[in-house]
């Protein structure tokens, strides 16, 4: 359960914004996402590596 802490007259569209933030990085809809369809082992495997190469080359092209 999230706890949001509102300072005395704080607006609700700031407490929302802070229910938000918090919620999103508990993870919960991106492991619901991830949950829907059910992805091999080594496909995940392989998209990992291609992630990595992908920010590497990022870095590489930085210096």
């Amino acid at each position: 359960m999230l706890i949001i802490s509102l300072k005395e007259g704080e607006n609700i569209e700031r407490a929302l914004k802070k229910f938000k933030r918090k919620f999103e990085k508990t993870g919960v809809i991106k492991e619901l996402r991830d949950r829907q369809a059910f992805t091999k082992p080594s496909i995940r495997n392989r998209q990992q590596r291609l992630k990595a190469i992908y920010k590497q080359s990022l870095q590489i092209a930085d210096e």
